[in-house]
């Protein structure tokens, strides 16, 4: 399939990035708020069916282990697909994004099912993100949570993460208040949706993931697309260079403890476990009844029982 970068769920897999339509390619300067106590502020663009972004699970998750002290994430919402209003790349309707996605997943060796898109398909990436913008009013922490749930729905379940009953089920399982999230999503989380998409044009956001690294002093560094662990810590040391690596304990039970799933590359990336030992591994627990696998046709995720 041939890559265009005026279609949103064509993700470039050379760049890391998946591009939206008619982005533009300048970066403009925006005012980055420093509120942190910490050394750097990282504002995060992402989407919640960001195929990339999924791919850069394993890095994020242990940048956060390492160097939590040391950063603070914003996340933000980028508006990947508003609609299916154009016709680009070869890819005209949802069903073309079926093997794509299979593509994807092979490439980042992390578990997405694309015939979501051929079985119930998403006509807008714009519910979930507002939904998450709902969740982030109650908690930062919960907003995280729910947006890891929807994306594993949409990634691994095929659920069409744009219907409210998908949304509502995520809510629960992450322990929202599901009234207080439904009213702030038909409501407040709209507006702050749509200021997202305003500062990530002023600031030049043209695909996901981008992450603006932000210290006190308002130096700033970039990361785009899904790029390997060191280039994150890189930005982080180059603008606080006296940040500390965090040691962290790697025994299976303390990393299911701070994340209640994890896939084979996540495990072997936040345990050090070689790659193909981490999926005999987690297969072993799963047997033993520890912890509970959820197979798809592109890999399988474990979660603590």
């Amino acid at each position: 399939m041939e890559s265009n970068n005026n279609n949103p769920l064509l993700c470039d897999i050379e760049t890391g990035m998946c591009e939206m339509p008619d982005s533009s390619k300048t970066e403009q300067e925006a005012s980055f708020s420093k509120s942190s106590q910490k050394p750097v502020k990282v504002i995060y663009y992402t989407d919640p069916i960001c195929s990339s972004c999924w791919g850069i699970e394993p890095q994020l998750r242990k940048l956060k282990l390492e160097y939590g002290n040391s950063i603070e994430i914003e996340y933000r919402m980028g508006g990947l697909l508003p609609d299916w209003s154009y016709n680009s790349g070869g890819i005209s309707k949802p069903s073309d994004v079926a093997h794509h996605w299979d593509e994807v997943s092979a490439h980042y060796d992390m578990p997405i099912d694309g015939d979501v898109w051929l079985e119930d398909p998403l006509n807008s990436s714009y519910p979930p993100s507002i939904a998450f913008k709902a969740a982030q009013m109650q908690s930062e922490e919960k907003a995280v949570e729910f947006l890891r749930e929807i994306r594993e729905m949409v990634f691994l379940q095929k659920k069409n993460i744009a219907k409210w009953e998908h949304l509502e089920t995520a809510a629960k399982s992450v322990g929202l208040d599901v009234a207080q999230f439904k009213t702030d999503n038909e409501g407040r989380a709209k507006e702050l949706f749509q200021e997202d998409l305003k500062l990530g044009k002023e600031l030049g956001v043209r695909g996901f993931p981008t992450m603006f690294f932000v210290d006190e002093t308002g130096n700033k560094e970039f990361v785009y697309g899904t790029k390997p662990y060191a280039f994150y810590e890189m930005a982080i040391l180059k603008l606080a260079p006296s940040s500390s690596k965090a040691e962290y304990s790697k025994t299976w039970e303390t990393l299911f403890a701070k994340y209640s799933s994890l896939t084979a590359k996540e495990f072997a990336e936040l345990s050090g476990t070689p790659r193909k030992g981490s999926e005999q591994f987690l297969d072993e627990l799963d047997a033993k009844g520890k912890l509970k696998k959820l197979t798809t046709k592109n890999g399988s995720i474990w979660k603590l029982k």
